[in-house]
């Protein structure tokens, strides 16, 4: 069993309008942490998702997505917050180009004690990543738990910054180096390592000093890189397609690496780095390309990666 903890949200899709000072709007569910957790149940694992959940017209759109595609809610918190809104337009290269509206919303305000006494023993695998893991209260609230999870669980990190919401860097360095203490999978992407100041490399290099087994590093449609503690190393091509939008690449190529390795049985610590590691990121990339043809985070179903041909 998979858990996805933190961000929850509509990404509000802006294009054009009658009215030359208007836009129309086009909402779809959200957020990094709960595309993973799609990705995951889409591809036939048992995904449930932790996070503070509106009562709001969005959040009560949220929980019906969450239970039409078999995601778990039992652990979300209910509250009168309002949800996270991102509004999203698109770049010349058709990538996402995004404004958030997070304020005291529901996803941001998470407190220790919304924790979770102790978790189901089924869960080998908890996930956390972007804005949440830097936005206080809930970035101490995830850190607790991730810190509490990851001697008897297999922890997974995807820092995603989004220096739109949280613009000091020292802040997204922090978070990045707590989490990462507690990783045995960590992805990031180039754009990330850029914002970070650092290389592929190194950003690979220091979170296995800190723990982890693994390390990926997306490229866009370059590919990745894969990194393993053991020493190895391999970098694999993008796959080329029409790109209808990038929303959601990154988490489909994250959830396509934690389900590729929990069907292989690496769900573990100290595990994960004996991984096929092209293998492993050839799924992923071929994963993330799919999305990549989609409107949105419409993540793939294992029969959509095995059917596409690029």
């Amino acid at each position: 069993m998979f858990l996805c903890c933190g961000d929850s949200l509509f990404d509000m899709f802006t294009g054009p309008s009658a009215d030359p000072h208007g836009v129309t709007i086009d909402g779809r569910v959200g957020g990094s942490p709960l595309n993973v957790a799609l990705g995951l149940a889409r591809m036939g694992n048992h995904s449930r998702f932790f996070t503070r959940l509106s009562s709001d017209m969005f959040g009560r759109r949220i929980a019906d997505f969450m239970a039409d595609n078999a995601i778990d809610a039992s652990l979300c918190v209910p509250t009168t917050q309002n949800t996270t809104l991102a509004m999203i337009g698109l770049k010349a290269d058709n990538s996402a180009d995004y404004v958030f509206y997070t304020d005291g919303t529901a996803d941001c305000s998470m407190l220790e004690a919304d924790l979770p006494a102790a978790l189901d023993e089924a869960i080998r695998v908890v996930h956390f990543g972007s804005y949440s893991t830097a936005i206080e209260p809930t970035a101490s609230t995830l850190a607790a738990l991730a810190a509490r999870e990851s001697e008897q669980r297999f922890v997974s990190y995807d820092p995603n910054l989004r220096t739109m919401i949280e613009p000091d860097i020292d802040v997204w360095r922090a978070t990045v180096a707590a989490m990462t203490a507690a990783a045995s999978f960590v992805k990031a992407s180039d754009e990330d390592i850029a914002q970070l100041d650092t290389t592929a490399e190194k950003f690979a290099a220091d979170a296995i000093a800190s723990g982890a087994d693994i390390v990926c590093v997306t490229l866009g449609n370059n590919g990745a890189f894969a990194f393993s503690a053991d020493g190895r190393d391999t970098r694999l091509p993008g796959i080329a397609v029409t790109v209808a939008d990038t929303v959601g690449a990154g988490d489909t190529f994250q959830a396509a690496c934690l389900h590729w390795l929990g069907a292989q049985g690496l769900t573990r610590k100290g595990k994960a780095r004996e991984a096929d590691l092209d293998a492993m990121a050839g799924f992923a990339v071929k994963a993330a390309a799919v999305t990549c043809t989609r409107r949105g985070a419409d993540l793939p179903t294992l029969a959509d990666i095995e059917r596409f041909r690029g």
